[in-house]
């Protein structure tokens, strides 16, 4: 069970900006990635054309095509903690649904309060992002996640858009390419990244009861991997943070051979 008590949040370890100016950076971004996302999506499932130098072509669309889904799904994070535009409620809910249901049919108010509660009690059994039967095991917990959050609803939006496509003339290897693929792809990463590695338990205890440690890569492979989101610890010590202020943030006891062990209640 969780501790009762409140979790330690220390002062921000990064400068503060105004928050107009976290709105701005935050919609501009958002916007890049969005209509990045659209933009090659549009094109992908209804213009491209198979040549024989798709060998090389397709595979860097392919893995463009699935940072900017990982992307989508870090905008609508951030909008769940209202760092994408603070102080605008309406306007976070309106960016992260927009994201969401790109992504896949998702409903972000529900995505909402499933996060709240991994962030109320991360690892453990009351986090709905945690697998506490196998706290170690990628394939389990993964399998679990992925039917925890794609239920029948989902399943009947992506169904009715994949209908509309194929009604459309959409191809089936085009749909394959830049639409299945890259979905499936960004999952994993997202799930990799920004939930087993940082949340699996492992020989060293976790820093303290947010139950979670960062991933200390090189800025460009953070960026690439998964939109900084691997400074795990740091999101949950700061998640007014968005994601592009996370490398700023440092953390400020080390993250192994913490007094505090994994699973004290």
């Amino acid at each position: 069970m969780p501790s009762s008590q409140p979790l330690h949040t220390p002062a921000l370890p990064a400068a503060s900006i105004p928050p107009a100016r976290q709105r701005l950076v935050g919609v501009a971004l958002a916007t890049l990635i969005i209509g990045g996302w659209l933009a090659l999506h549009l094109w992908g499932v209804f213009f491209h054309r198979w040549s024989a130098i798709d060998w090389v072509r397709v595979p860097l669309l392919i893995a463009l095509q699935t940072w900017l889904s990982t992307g989508l799904f870090i905008v609508a994070h951030d909008a769940i903690h209202g760092s994408l535009a603070p102080h605008r409620p309406r306007l976070n809910a309106a960016i992260g649904q927009l994201c969401v249901g790109l992504y896949a049919g998702f409903r972000f108010r529900r995505l909402a309060a499933s996060h709240q509660r991994h962030h109320d009690a991360p690892g453990t059994a009351e986090d709905p992002d945690f697998h506490a039967a196998a706290p170690r095991a990628f394939a389990a917990w993964l399998r679990a996640f992925f039917l925890r959050h794609f239920g029948w609803a989902e399943f009947a939006t992506v169904t009715a858009v994949l209908a509309l496509y194929l009604a459309l003339g959409a191809r089936a290897s085009n749909l394959i390419a830049f639409w299945g693929l890259p979905a499936i792809l960004s999952a994993l990463q997202l799930f990799t990244v920004g939930t087993w590695l940082p949340h699996r338990h492992g020989a060293n205890a976790f820093a303290d009861r947010h139950r979670t440690r960062s991933l200390h890569w090189p800025w460009l492979l953070s960026l690439l991997a998964c939109y900084h989101f691997g400074r795990h610890h740091e999101h949950h010590l700061w998640p007014q943070l968005p994601w592009w202020r996370l490398p700023a943030a440092k953390a400020r006891w080390p993250e192994s051979g913490a007094a505090q062990q994994v699973g004290d209640s």
